[in-house]
């Protein structure tokens, strides 16, 4: 087994001896270097040991996690964000496709974190655009958690070879197609994502967004008509005809009518 060096960086004493303990516990491919209680001291342990991890806690007084990651060169690190934010910061990191576990800390979650980060490291470190990719990432995921507007203008996708960054405009639906859910957004662009439409659903709460099917959620803004003839279906700007589920059918009705666009 592949051993990983690993350093704890939060400004709270219990949370760092809790990470600790479960890491030696549930996670025996991390060796951890080195513990931390702010950015400085982080960056100490960064300048005598070879690291592989940071456990970075977001919200530290004086200098919290963002600009920590500007300090040091975070191209060579995996991150894994443990952060005790709820609601619309949960969506942000779901949104942009960062490793991240919220506090208390379940260790199981911890060791499905610890797998997608190293996998997404040694991505990282083989393919240049997935890294700059990954680094947009962080820079959207910060401007989200600072904005005062509370709304995704991107996503970052999670696919069988990396990331893509995609403008949240720019969907026009998403359609299940077993654990994976394919995108379809403007210019006759498609992708396809490894996270199930549910995910998705929970992550696009903006009020162009809407679930007309168990398998299918569309953009509002890209809606042109519907049509009861035999079945009903919602028309889209670029021709897709899509079933509106009869349980969905009387929400769809009155999401239209209060939603203000015009279906031609």
């Amino acid at each position: 087994m592949k051993e990983y060096a690993a350093i704890i960086i939060d400004d709270e004493k219990n949370i760092r001896e809790a990470l600790s303990i479960l890491l030696s516990q549930y996670c025996p491919e991390i060796h951890i270097c080195g513990i931390a209680g702010s950015a400085s001291e982080g960056r100490e342990l960064l300048e005598n040991n070879k690291v592989d991890i940071i456990f970075l806690d977001i919200a530290m007084p004086k200098e919290n996690g963002f600009a920590f990651l500007r300090s040091i060169p975070s191209n060579n690190y995996a991150i894994i964000f443990a952060t005790a934010y709820q609601e619309y910061a949960l969506r942000a990191l779901k949104a942009n496709a960062v490793d991240y576990l919220m506090k208390p800390i379940n260790p199981f979650e911890l060791q499905e974190a610890v797998k997608k980060a190293i996998n997404s490291h040694e991505l990282r470190r083989n393919y240049a655009e997935i890294q700059e990719v990954y680094n947009q990432s962080l820079d959207n995921l910060q401007e989200h958690l600072q904005s005062k507007t509370n709304l995704l203008t991107k996503l970052t996708i999670p696919d069988k070879l990396g990331f893509r960054l995609v403008n949240v405009a720019e969907l026009m639906h998403l359609q299940a197609d077993d654990n994976y859910t394919v995108l379809y957004l403007t210019g006759d662009r498609k992708i396809l994502a490894t996270r199930t439409l549910g995910e998705f659903e929970k992550i696009l709460e903006g009020p162009e967004f809407f679930r007309i099917h168990k398998s299918t959620i569309i953009n509002l803004n890209y809606l042109v008509g519907y049509s009861s003839f035999q079945g009903n279906f919602a028309e889209l700007k670029d021709g897709s005809r899509l079933d509106i589920s009869r349980r969905k059918l009387p929400e769809f009705r009155e999401k239209v009518k209060h939603y203000s666009i015009s279906i031609d």
